[in-house]
């Protein structure tokens, strides 16, 4: 039994430090496409991308000078990483919980009926390829549901839902995670008998 809970913990830093590197690489990837400009073209309309991945370019190579002059400062680095990625990994407190459903608007497309959730998705994308887990997750927030949620969680629920989520979904001249047309669950044979009829 005394085995069994250093593989545990090595096992949830790990799971968590997956996310905190996930969510840390999204949020720069999105802050780095948002540099660019809709209302321009060619490589004036990349240069404010290209400005922010200099910037964060700089701030890495400023950080490793920093570092190699004080190695101590790794051990902060890594202890703040480990609890990053502890916290991160922390099961949610009702999971466990057997108290009966919640309510909906916490659940989100997580709780939703696979018909309703393939409408949802439908709609959303609608004559284009596919539709951002960002714009997903800002219709459900403008609907009252998924308050506090992140994009990976949205991503981890559509996928429990049997919903395949692509890393690279290029809609409006972005990319970013999305549900691709292509991969839309088919409807249910009642869904597809209500539509007949």
């Amino acid at each position: 039994m005394k085995r069994d809970i250093p593989r545990a913990l090595t096992e949830r830093l790990a799971r968590g430090s997956s996310i905190v590197w996930q969510r840390r690489s999204e949020a720069l990837a999105t802050w780095v496409r948002a540099g660019r400009r809709d209302d321009l073209t060619g490589w004036r309309a990349v240069l404010g991308p290209a400005a922010r991945l200099a910037l964060l370019g700089a701030a890495g190579w400023l950080a490793a000078r920093i570092i190699r002059a004080r190695p101590v400062l790794m051990w902060a680095l890594a202890a703040g990483w480990l609890i990053a990625a502890w916290r991160a990994s922390r099961p949610a407190p009702d999971e466990d919980a057997e108290d009966g459903p919640e309510d909906e608007s916490e659940q989100g497309p997580a709780a939703a009926d696979p018909d309703a959730l393939r409408r949802l998705l439908a709609d959303l994308i609608g004559d284009r390829p596919g539709v951002h887990l960002s714009a997903v997750l800002a219709h459900l927030q403008e609907h009252g549901q998924g308050e506090g949620w992140e994009v990976a969680g949205l991503r981890a629920r559509l996928e429990a839902q049997g919903v395949p989520v692509r890393r690279s979904v290029k809609v409006a001249g972005r990319v970013a995670y999305g549900v691709h047309r292509d991969d839309l669950p088919a409807p249910s044979p009642g869904e597809a008998a209500d539509r007949a009829a």
